[in-house]
C-alpha cells in the first residue's frame, strides 16, 4: 500500500484527466454532444477534454463558473455570484468532436438525446452512497434546472465531477429537507442523479489501483487536502504514484 496527499487543485486536475479516459465520454466526443457546465472543477475538465481533441486554444478557466464560494476576505453577492460577470465565457459544448464556442446548456438542453452527456459539478458528495448535491441560488434552479429534464425526459447521461474535499457525512435528502424548508435562509440544496466521479474513480480508471480516503486537511496551502491510501498490484501502485506526482504541484485555483 502507498499513501499520497492531494490538494483540491491537484484533485481537480486528476479528476479531469480521468474523465478524458471515461469510455462514455470517449464515445460521445466522436459521435454525440458533451456539455461541460461551467464550474471550477469543470474548468479543468473542459481544459483536458478540449486539449484531447486539439481545440484548447481560446479556452480559459478564468471565470468559467457562475456561482462560487469565496472566503470572507473576497466576498461575493448573496447568491454566490461575482459582482462583475462580464468575462463569463459560457459553457463548453462539444458536438461530434467540435467545440461550439459561445453555446451554453440553455442553448442546447432541449435538443440533447440519449448518448449525449452533461457534466455538472457539485457542492456536496456522499462517497459511500455515491450521491451528490448542488447548492441552488437561482429561483429556477439554474443550470441543473435545465439539465434535469434532459436526463429524466430523454435519458441524457449526467456525470458529476466532484472533489473529495466536498464530502459530507449526513444523508443528502435529510440535509436538503432542512435547508429547503420555508423558514430557512441561504442557498437551497438539491440532491441530483448521475454518476459521481471523484479522485478515487480517476485513480481506478487510469491505473487499475484502488484508492481510499484515510485522512484530510492541511495548512500553508494544503487546506482541504485529502490523504489517500493506494492499493493494487505493484505495477498498478507504481502507475498511481506516477500519476499523482504528475498532478501534485497543480497551482491553487485563482480568479
Amino acid at each position: 500500500m502507498k499513501q499520497f496527499s492531494l490538494t483540491p487543485a491537484a484533485g481537480k486536475r486528476l479528476i479531469a484527466r480521468g474523465l478524458t479516459q471515461h469510455p462514455d465520454i470517449q464515445m460521445a466526443l466522436a459521435e454525440k454532444t458533451i456539455v461541460v457546465i461551467a464550474g471550477t472543477t469543470n474548468g479543468y475538465v473542459a481544459e483536458e477534454l478540449l486539449s484531447s481533441i486539439g481545440q484548447a486554444d481560446g479556452f480559459s478557466r478564468k471565470k468559467f463558473f457562475r456561482g462560487i464560494v469565496l472566503p470572507p476576505s473576497k466576498p461575493t453577492e448573496d447568491s454566490g455570484r461575482l459582482p462583475d460577470e462580464s468575462g463569463f465565457p459560457g459553457d463548453v459544448v462539444i458536438t461530434r468532436g467540435v467545440w461550439q464556442k459561445g453555446k451554453t446548456i440553455f442553448d442546447v438542453a432541449d435538443h440533447l438525446q440519449a448518448g449525449d452527456i452533461i457534466l455538472k459539478g457539485a457542492n456536496a458528495v456522499h462517497p459511500e452512497t455515491r450521491r451528490a448535491a448542488i447548492l441552488i441560488g437561482h429561483p429556477q434552479a439554474g443550470t441543473v434546472g435545465a439539465a434535469l429534464p434532459a436526463h429524466y425526459g430523454r435519458r441524457v447521461k449526467m456525470i458529476l465531477p466532484v472533489g473529495l474535499e466536498k464530502r459530507v457525512s449526513g444523508d443528502l435528502d435529510a440535509l436538503a429537507a432542512q435547508v429547503n424548508a420555508p423558514q430557512a435562509q441561504g442557498p437551497r440544496l438539491l440532491p441530483v442523479p448521475g454518476e459521481i466521479f471523484t479522485e478515487l474513480d480517476a485513480i481506478a480508471l487510469l491505473t487499475g489501483a484502488s484508492a481510499e480516503l484515510i485522512a484530510a486537511g492541511g495548512v500553508g496551502g494544503a487546506e482541504g487536502s485529502v490523504w489517500l491510501a493506494i492499493q493494487g498490484a505493484p505495477d498498478q501502485e507504481a502507475a498511481a504514484l506516477t500519476l499523482l506526482k504528475a498532478v501534485a504541484r497543480e497551482p491553487a485555483f485563482s480568479l
